[in-house]
């Protein structure tokens, strides 16, 4: 199966390990991601003023790629994954925005909020399976206890993103379960870790993110995941001391092909 792929800027530049495992652990799943062509940052955050329409032409255009390729549109980055849809959303929703954003790009036939669009996650639940999944793991990561950080943009808006509860999620837990580890549900695992305020309040980002790694460490983990690369790089340097490792590490590890990285 072919998807069509948005990296974002994070894991094309300080994180390029992780869009390897990305690419490699689809690959072993049977999933080829076509990264979309000349793609543009996302722009980080999803702006709600209604007249702002030039910050969201970057996800307006990979998301008419994808559809006119027919292919469901992938990210894995939970920030991108955020604006990509809830601009796909505001273009199925409003029409004036809609035609702004076309005439932008000079597009008679424009997006219309038509593509799909997954979080890598969500690729791996419902595109996958978590029982394939499951099956392809070679090496079962028994031995770790492994608190899932959702953090605040992979599940809000609920009513745009309906990935899962936003309250009681679910999503995580599975995969971690499918990769034959054991999961720590703990208080702060959809709490905002103080990313986007790391310049003009860290203390307060230290704050929140020793807040997280303290609570998680509280319920027995020995490790946490997270699919943003804001929150694992906030949490890291705000002193955690245990590990944070990104979603796709976690699942190359489990599917035997994270060596391979080195290529």
């Amino acid at each position: 199966m072919k998807v069509s792929y948005f990296p974002g800027c994070t894991l094309k530049n300080k994180a390029k390990d992780l869009d390897l495992y990305a690419y490699k652990s689809a690959e072993a799943l049977g999933i080829t991601l076509e990264e979309i062509e000349n793609w543009q940052c996302c722009g980080g955050v999803f702006t709600t003023a209604k007249n702002e329409i030039a910050t969201k032409l970057s996800s307006v255009r990979a998301l008419k790629e994808a559809f006119v390729k027919e292919q469901p549109l992938v990210t894995v980055c939970s920030a991108c994954h955020n604006v990509i849809k809830q601009t796909n959303y505001t273009m199925q929703n409003d029409k004036e925005f809609a035609d702004k954003a076309n005439r932008y790009m000079n597009e008679e036939n424009g997006c219309f909020g038509e593509a799909q669009v997954y979080h890598y996650l969500e690729m791996l639940r419902d595109l996958v399976g978590f029982d394939t999944l499951k099956e392809k793991v070679v090496n079962p990561l028994s031995s770790k206890k492994i608190a899932p950080y959702y953090g605040c943009l992979l599940l809000r808006p609920n009513s745009v993103m309906k990935m899962d509860d936003p309250e009681n999620p679910t999503i995580m837990e599975d995969f971690i379960k499918a990769l034959g580890a054991s999961p720590v549900i703990f208080a702060k695992r959809n709490e905002c870790c103080g990313g986007y305020v790391s310049v003009e309040s860290p203390e307060l980002a230290k704050k929140n993110s020793i807040g997280v790694v303290q609570n998680a460490k509280a319920n027995g983990a020995d490790m946490i995941i997270t699919a943003c690369p804001l929150c694992k790089y906030n949490l890291e340097k705000n002193g955690a001391d245990i590990p944070v490792v990104y979603i796709t590490e976690i699942l190359a590890e489990a599917l035997g092909v994270k060596e391979d990285t080195n290529e």
